[in-house]
């Protein structure tokens, strides 16, 4: 009686394992098959596009702001 309670434990806790390893595996199985054939991935930059958004509005404000006097006289002489 007591083996079997042992094995029925033993099963359990392996089944629970198997679930979790899978559970955490399978959503990410594609990434590591290409990791496993030697696919290197590109590393994860989150702040890269906040700087190209950050420069665009930049650009825009350059744009968008006034001429200095001198130079609009220049343009208009021009």
């Amino acid at each position: 009686m007591a083996g079997l309670v042992a094995v029925a434990v033993f099963a359990g806790a392996m089944a629970m394992a198997v679930a979790a390893i899978w559970s955490t595996v399978a959503p990410e199985w594609h990434r590591i098959a290409r990791l496993a054939v030697g696919q290197v991935e590109e590393p994860f930059r989150p702040l890269a596009a906040l700087v190209r958004a950050e420069r665009r509005i930049a650009v825009k404000r350059w744009a968008a702001s006034p001429i200095p006097a001198p130079l609009s006289r220049l343009r208009a002489t021009a």
